[in-house]
């Protein structure tokens, strides 16, 4: 009986002082920052891959009317999940031209969450619908 109410004190101990701690990690997967009723269709320049924890980056180049150059940031999953689907690190070479399908921000600036994409020679990593 005395075991019993150690072991519940120490769980309790335990779950007080990693609650706090908790949050953050739940805070992370946020993704409330890009529309998600939304998709757009880019075709842009990949500058380059960045492939790290937690998550995977894709930095591009869109060309804007006019020919302005901009700088987009497309978010994706980490590498572990990434590499289960068929991505390796070399998926995306500085230089390459792309067709991505992104969530965008809501609040217009250059960038989103990646849902596909299309190479130049037709393969396709993500989800690719014939519609966006």
């Amino acid at each position: 009986m005395k075991t019993n109410v150690i072991s519940l004190v120490v769980l309790a101990l335990v779950f007080l002082i990693g609650a706090p701690f908790a949050q953050p990690v739940l805070a992370h997967h946020a993704a409330t920052m890009f529309d998600t009723t939304k998709v757009v269709e880019i075709t842009a320049t990949v500058k380059e891959l960045q492939w790290t924890n937690p998550h995977v980056w894709i930095q591009v180049y869109v060309q804007k009317a006019g020919g302005a150059r901009e700088e987009w940031s497309i978010e994706a999953n980490g590498p572990n999940s990434l590499s289960r689907q068929g991505w390796r690190p070399t998926s995306f070479k500085p230089g390459d031209v792309v067709t991505l399908r992104v969530n965008p921000m809501r609040d217009g600036t250059p960038a989103g969450l990646f849902v596909g994409v299309r190479f130049s020679d037709a393969t396709t990593l993500g989800r690719w619908d014939p519609q966006p």
